[in-house]
């Protein structure tokens, strides 16, 4: 089959001789003016886009700034008379303040049970010991070093002295003593105070103090080595008796030896 060399000639000229661009002749504009209108289009999108809000600028008060809106030109509001922030009701008196109509008491807002004296036992020994002693003396470390002399919790003063004062003291500092409020919560406050009630027995109390069917044995009671889980801080807890609680465990004191002396049954020296 022969090739038609006359349309094949008339094609060339019309691409050639007349000089149509390929591109013009099947999209009808230069390709250079369609990408510039694309990328245009793009532009103007991107710009809409950007000129929405949403919570991007919030008519919102800035903080100490001034705002004309109110007569006194503050943008930080007063709040209303009688407005309490949550958890900071503390309607309880007793229990915030160890005060009654403005008087220290001497009572426990709750129960103190044996837990609850561990557990101030072992908040005694870490935040009050370093000045007051172990035994509430007043002789702690630091005061062996220069830092200036607390009173024993066996002076007269403090022996007559409420269960709220010392819960007070520790809310509010006394003296050279700072507050403990931040460091120690309120159950815990008081359940020290319940354990520096017991040091004050421990030296003053009498065998008539014990309750019935108590006695003395006339011997020297051994040592309890107490420890105290850190799962009870939580005022949440005051005077349940929860298994989430401070266990208390018990070491057993050593076993004691005896001196051996002579036939006559003295011991040797």
């Amino acid at each position: 089959m022969q090739p038609n060399i006359a349309a094949d000639s008339l094609m060339a000229y019309n691409l050639t001789d007349q000089k149509i661009p390929p591109a013009r002749a099947l999209h009808g504009q230069p390709h250079w003016r369609r990408a510039a209108s694309v990328l245009l289009t793009c532009a103007g999108l991107l710009l809409l886009s950007g000129c929405r809000e949403d919570m991007h600028n919030q008519p919102k008060f800035i903080p100490l700034r001034e705002n004309t809106f109110y007569p006194d030109g503050r943008s930080a509001r007063p709040v209303l008379e009688g407005t309490i922030a949550r958890g900071q009701l503390e309607d309880d008196s007793l229990l915030y303040t160890g005060k009654v109509n403005d008087r220290e008491v001497d009572q426990f807002p709750f129960p103190i049970t044996a837990q609850d004296l561990a557990r101030g036992r072992e908040r005694f020994n870490i935040y009050c010991s370093p000045c007051h002693s172990l035994l509430g003396d007043g002789n702690g470390m630091i005061v062996q070093r220069g830092f200036k002399h607390p009173p024993a919790y066996f002076e007269e003063r403090l022996l007559k002295a409420p269960v709220g004062h010392f819960f007070n003291v520790m809310t509010n500092g006394w003296g050279a003593m700072p507050d403990y409020s931040a460091q120690v919560p309120v159950a815990d406050r008081w359940r020290i105070a319940a354990y520096i009630r017991a040091l004050q027995l421990s030296r003053t109390a009498k065998p008539g103090d014990l309750p019935p069917g108590e006695q003395v044995t006339g011997h020297e009671p051994e040592a309890v080595g107490t420890q105290v889980s850190e799962t009870d801080a939580g005022e949440e807890t005051m005077g349940e008796p929860s298994a989430e609680r401070a266990a208390v465990h018990t070491t057993p004191p050593p076993a004691k030896t005896r001196l051996t002396g002579d036939p006559g049954g003295k011991a040797a020296r």
